[in-house]
């Protein structure tokens, strides 16, 4: 028998062992006790430390840790936001993400700082992970829905379903590979469509390259899908950056490129084709020599000829400019002058975009074409020294013979794209296409009428990688004059003649004095527009006024005598027997350029703060209520009295309270605007009894539609639009449910339903609202339910309110597109459907529906 002796090591490293958890124990025991002194000190920077401690030293205790965990992150995170310690900020959220990788609220915040610092790419992967955890995770999809409307712009998913576009395209491609061209750069690829088009046309090389991330990884997945990662090389870059052989072997024998937008220049495809020329394609074709097609450079498109025509266009009008001296009782002085961005850009020393874009075939009202079409220009993309000129070219003059007479609003402006001597794309707006036109609104003339025989001159040229057109004016049929272009110059005979013409030239503009400019958006100078609205707000903030300062004096209601009663003069001889009442607080935190002020203001004894943060905004709100004879202390500006102006609701001083308070509930795009129902909340606070939140309550209206349309902007409709390539689930992952910037009014779409109410936000009393709701839908027609268009009736009392729908609206609407189109039948028929309220849109999933349809 052999006897063991007992393992003394095994035995002592087992107390060993033992006295290592204690220890542990111990330590985490501390650590998560001084973690919660520190967080009851507010020392959330410390107790973050103790908890990264815990958690390393015990992974087990993640689960009951984790909500605490995660409130401490977010202050510290937003402490280092404050002191802009922004690397710290993001190593703390990867410290995080290693702890809780699986962590949806977490990927969210960290989206959500990534996106505030510009970072949009790196925010939509965390947003998306995010969504992809937890698919109800509201605050998430909200926030990838927004990110992905910068990321993916809208018009990818137009431009992909336009089988027309698509196969013109492949149909010039496969020319020019049929023809010799071997080696093909794709510049600017998007989802990879045009690369791939090369590929399937026989091309031996393929290279394509993308600078969006987004687009980039997006165009990956794709081409793999396809089975051509091994036959196209994809390159994250700009084609400025492109250099051979460290990205490219060699040049290539053909690029082909849509960066194009409305305008034609405005995507840098001048620029990109000059370093194409210059550095990645073979020279180009000699004229008039039979050689082979590979040994030379050519480009598709080949080249474009852009036309032009003068328009009459209320909606172009009203959304550039101001149409009224007078607003409301408001005088509009002529020291202040209003004009749009579009008209700025021709002075301003940045890059500004000199035209918006439109759908004319979808514009409300419609538009009168006062000239007939005239070609502006052409450019010959395979032409290197016609590419550089263009830039080195001096403004030529262009005129159009009045055919129409008029208000002449606007030059809108279109281009025949040639691919190749075969093949074409127009964007006219005649023409069914996925693109919009570029629209030049003129502003700044003395008189904007036009007659038959007239000519309506302007000045054209390419600079800064777009096409201007400025410089308006227009020539009388009595002048009898020709004002073509003739090397730049205009040809005149004798100086009679050239006297009469300047007399008809109708160069004066108001901008030519010495008045104070003032910039205001599209939406902005709509909305000086939009009379209702201001009528709306001056009597509804004269009937709180009133009620909360029922004198004799205030009956009068109106500083200057425009309204019932005695005038300011009067009312002064008036005052001086009495004590004068205490003035009324009113605050409007509307975004935006905003004269509710100087409404309320003449409307009696008012205090009026404006939250506008321009200076030459407020530079013009302050001439225009001298214009009005305002006391200077009647209009402030309320960021200048807050120490900090991310706390905007407050009282206006220590022992007052606010009359009124105007809230921006609706943004012009159609939606509800983010934390109104907080901003309310805190409002109700800050108002005296029987003041008043404006609007008081919001009707959410709504109805069921059928539109293709809708579903085309929405999303890729399979692969017969993409001709068989499998695009749509890919950037389908980047739709949005709701479409904003809408009008309802030319929306192509059949009505199945009548208007309902759907939901009611009341700012003064949330106890009347609901998240959700069942409603019920009267069926006027059967269909497919494929979106539900809502707009708004935003009630400033119970008599009072604005439609958002209406003609006059600077709101545009938004729709509901749903996942699932819906089959309805018959008339006298009802659909129940259930909606809920998340942040700022409203949420309508086809997966909520209740399908039985009953009889009346």
């Amino acid at each position: 028998m052999s006897f063991r002796m007992p393992n003394s090591n095994s035995k002592l490293h087992r107390v060993h062992r033992g006295a290592q958890e204690a220890g542990r124990q111990e330590l985490v025991s501390r650590s998560l006790q001084s973690a919660q002194h520190c967080l009851e000190d507010q020392d959330f920077g410390t107790a973050y430390a103790h908890y990264l401690l815990v958690l390393n030293l015990a992974p087990e205790l993640k689960p009951s840790v984790k909500e605490t965990f995660r409130f401490t992150l977010f202050k510290w995170a937003e402490e280092l936001d404050s002191l802009s310690r922004i690397q710290d900020l993001f190593n703390c959220y990867e410290q995080a993400l290693e702890l809780y990788p699986n962590d949806e609220v977490i990927c969210n915040s960290m989206g959500e700082h990534l996106f505030r610092m510009g970072f949009r790419d790196e925010a939509a992967g965390y947003f998306h992970k995010a969504v992809k955890l937890n698919p109800d995770f509201a605050d998430a999809k909200e926030n990838f829905y927004r990110v992905a409307n910068w990321l993916v712009e809208r018009w990818h998913f137009i431009m992909l379903n336009d089988a027309k576009r698509n196969l013109t395209y492949l149909k010039a491609i496969e020319n020019a590979v049929c023809s010799g061209c071997k080696s093909v750069l794709d510049i600017g690829t998007g989802t990879g469509i045009l690369g791939m088009f090369a590929k399937k046309a026989g091309a031996p090389y393929v290279y394509a390259c993308e600078l969006s991330k987004t687009m980039y990884e997006l165009a990956r997945d794709v081409v793999s899908a396809n089975n051509m990662e091994r036959e196209i090389k994809l390159l994250h870059m700009k084609s400025l950056d492109i250099e051979i052989p460290k990205h490219i072997p060699e040049r290539v024998s053909l690029v082909v490129t849509e960066t194009v937008d409305a305008g034609l220049f405005g995507e840098g495809i001048v620029e990109s084709l000059i370093h194409a020329w210059e550095h990645l394609l073979l020279q180009p074709k000699p004229e008039n020599q039979d050689v082979s097609s590979g040994d030379y450079g050519r480009v598709i498109p080949a080249s474009a000829t852009i036309f032009g025509m003068a328009v009459e266009c209320k909606e172009i009008r009203r959304h550039h400019r101001v149409g009224n001296q007078e607003v409301a009782g408001v005088h509009l002085p002529d020291s202040v002058q209003f004009c749009s961005p579009t008209y700025d850009s021709a002075g301003s020393e940045e890059t500004v975009e000199p035209y918006t874009t439109e759908k004319l075939s979808r514009i409300p009202g419609g538009y009168v074409p006062l000239t007939e079409a005239c070609q502006v220009m052409t450019v010959d993309f395979n032409n290197l020294q016609e590419l550089k000129s263009l830039a080195a070219r001096k403004p030529w003059k262009l005129s159009l013979p009045v055919t129409e007479g008029g208000i002449l609003d606007a030059i809108v402006v279109w281009f025949v794209l040639q691919l190749d001597d075969e093949h074409a794309l127009s964007t006219s707006p005649s023409e069914e296409t996925c693109w919009e036109q570029a629209v030049y609104p003129v502003q700044g003339l003395l008189d904007y009428s036009v007659n038959t025989g007239d000519t309506v001159m302007m000045e054209v040229c390419c600079q800064d990688c777009y096409l201007k057109i400025q410089k308006f004016s227009s020539v009388t049929s009595e002048c009898g004059m020709d004002f073509s272009d003739r090397g730049d110059t205009l040809s005149l005979g004798n100086e009679a003649e050239l006297c009469d013409a300047l007399a008809g030239l109708q160069t004066t503009s108001k901008q030519d004095g010495n008045g104070q400019v003032c910039v205001l958006e599209s939406t902005e100078i709509a909305l000086l527009n939009n009379i209702p609205y201001h009528e709306c707000f001056k009597a509804a903030m004269g009937k709180v006024l009133l009620s909360l300062n029922p004198s004799k004096d205030s009956q009068s209601m109106d500083v200057d005598g425009h309204g019932s009663g005695m005038n300011l003069q009067e009312s002064q001889n008036k005052s001086s027997l009495h004590v004068a009442p205490d003035p009324l607080y009113v605050l409007d935190v509307s975004e935006g350029f905003s004269i509710l002020p100087i409404i309320a203001g003449k409307l009696g004894p008012v205090r009026a703060y404006s939250s506008i943060e321009k200076e030459q905004h407020q530079a013009a709100l302050n001439l225009i209520s001298e214009a009005n004879h305002f006391p200077k202390e009647t209009l402030e500006f309320w960021l200048s009295h807050l120490e900090d102006e991310n706390v905007v609701l407050q009282r206006p001083k220590s022992d007052k309270l606010w009359s009124i308070i105007i809230l921006d509930v609706i943004e012009t795009s159609g939606l509800i605007q983010q934390e109104v129902m907080e901003k309310a909340a805190i409002s109700r606070c800050l108002l005296h009894s029987g003041g008043k939140i404006f609007p008081q309550y919001v009707l959410v209206y709504g109805m069921l539609v059928e539109s293709e349309s809708l579903l085309l902007e929405s999303a890729v409709q399979g692969t017969e639009p993409t001709l068989g390539f499998n695009i749509a689930p890919f950037i389908n992952q980047f739709k949005v449910p709701v479409r904003v910037y809408l009008d309802l009014s030319t929306l192509p779409c059949l009505p199945l339903s009548k208007p309902a109410e759907l939901l009611r936000l009341d700012l003064m009393n949330p106890l009347l609202n609901s998240s959700s709701r069942e409603v019920k839908v009267q069926i006027c027609k059967s269909g497919k339910v494929t979106a539900i268009p809502f707009w708004y009736h935003i009630h400033l009392d119970e008599d009072l309110s604005l439609d958002t729908s209406d003609e006059f609206s600077h709101w545009k609407q938004a729709a509901v597109v749903l996942d699932k189109p819906i089959q309805v039948q018959g008339t006298h028929r009802y659909i129940h459907y259930r909606l809920r309220i998340q942040m700022r849109v409203i949420a309508v999933s086809s997966s909520c529906l209740l399908f039985q349809a009953f009889q009346l």
